[in-house]
């Protein structure tokens, strides 16, 4: 902010012999105050408002998979937070030019990708999988399909069941460190068609803001099917377009011009709707709105703009926020390994966790119970440590990817205790 210059006073009050007049004096010379120097121009920090929300989003996927419950994705639809926080991070980014930006998007991406890839490729030959073998596909085509581990254009291809059930790992857990895998491939799309979808944003803002829900409605309805892993990307680019362009939405300033009651009563109606359509139409796990396209479309939508309309904006967490500053700026500097890994540490915990069976003081029946009965939660804490150790084995790679020095643990602390401004975006 521009300091102001202290008013100075150059008059004086003449004084003499009292009745005696006193000549005019000419007024000395006042010299010229010095303008005040602009204000050196400050490069933007982070909105921790936004990192925040991407922190309980991640948590939230953990939770989710861990304990499978399907009120969550209603409770907090961390897939449409997310994206509406990584459109908002490309339109400020797309201030220079495009390509340029679409590149470091990319490199950012892919290193870590190619990290996880290597491992889970490596597990999966070395249970015997073939990927020519039990499958539709011609054998050159499934090796080409490899290539969705090196670049998430399309879906990975995986067994659905390798090894034993009674393994080390349960003989799906090839299903389950792939899932989390479409995120990557529906962000790379979304990068890509970024500098398309700002500009039509900029020239149209409603239409393309809205236009997202209208082809959920199309392919994410059964009006128009879309068959294989095609159309799986097509939904998921359409369920959570609207949350991206809501992202620009919030850089762009649109949000503020609409004023709060119009926002949250629009939003209300759209959520509502959301439920009232996912009512109709529960799948296999009832409430759980992956399943359900256009509710997901919907809700999320509406949920987003109530988060980002009131959203303060902070240059720092306040208050009681501010004990969890490091644990926010580690996720967010680590948010792409915490991703990809999530899953694999989960089913990781249970050959972990197998081994309390056999203490001693387990053998009788009331103790087994006791586990049993509390499993999940001792994998719920037990999985954290996990990503710890996983964060410091191979997260360093994301700073690698985004051309910064390595760093084992970046929670924004200097060795020295002081903190450090986040860097990641």
């Amino acid at each position: 902010m521009t300091q102001g210059i202290p008013q100075q006073s150059y008059g004086y009050e003449p004084y003499g012999i009292p009745g005696q007049a006193i000549p005019e004096q000419p007024a000395p010379a006042v010299p010229e105050p010095a303008p005040a120097p602009a204000p050196a121009p400050t490069k933007p920090g982070r909105d921790r408002y936004l990192d925040l929300l991407r922190s309980i989003a991640l948590v939230r996927v953990v939770v989710y998979h861990l304990f499978g419950w399907a009120w969550l994705t209603v409770l907090f639809p961390s897939m449409g937070v997310m994206f509406a926080l990584a459109g908002s991070l490309m339109a400020r980014s797309l201030n220079r030019p495009a390509w340029g930006v679409i590149k470091g998007r990319v490199r950012r991406l892919l290193p870590p990708l190619w990290a996880f890839s290597a491992v889970v490729l490596a597990l999966m030959f070395a249970g015997g999988w073939n990927p020519t073998k039990n499958t539709e596909d011609s054998p050159a085509w499934a090796l080409l399909e490899l290539i969705n581990y090196i670049v998430p254009v399309g879906a990975p291809p995986f067994p659905w069941h390798i090894g034993s059930k009674t393994g080390l790992l349960e003989d799906t857990w090839a299903v389950q460190a792939a899932g989390p895998l479409w995120y990557l491939r529906a962000y790379l799309w979304f990068v890509v068609a970024s500098p398309l979808l700002l500009w039509a944003f900029r020239r149209a803002p409603w239409p393309t803001l809205l236009a997202p829900l209208a082809l959920t409605a199309v392919v994410g309805t059964g009006v128009v099917t879309i068959p294989g892993e095609t159309g799986n990307a097509v939904t998921d680019f359409a369920v959570y377009g609207g949350c991206w362009v809501l992202g620009f939405a919030h850089h762009e300033g649109l949000l503020k011009k609409i004023p709060r009651y119009v926002a949250v009563s629009g939003s209300s109606l759209l959520m509502a709707f959301g439920l009232w359509w996912a009512s109709g139409h529960l799948g296999a796990d009832g409430w759980d709105l992956n399943d359900i396209p256009l509710a997901q479309a919907t809700w999320s939508f509406g949920f987003v703009v109530i988060l980002l309309i009131y959203s303060p904006s902070w240059q720092q967490l306040p208050d009681r926020l501010a004990k969890w500053d490091k644990l926010v700026t580690l996720s967010n500097n680590r948010a792409v390994t915490i991703y990809l890994w999530h899953n694999m540490l989960i089913m990781a915990t249970v050959p972990i966790l197998d081994h309390l069976y056999d203490l001693p003081f387990m053998q009788g029946e009331r103790a087994v119970a006791a586990l049993d009965s509390t499993y999940l939660i001792w994998m719920f804490f037990l999985v954290w440590p996990l990503i710890g150790l996983t964060i410091a084995a191979v997260g360093w790679i994301e700073d690698i990817a985004a051309k910064r020095r390595p760093r084992l643990w970046p929670n924004g602390v200097r060795r020295g205790g002081s903190r450090r401004r986040s860097t990641t975006g």
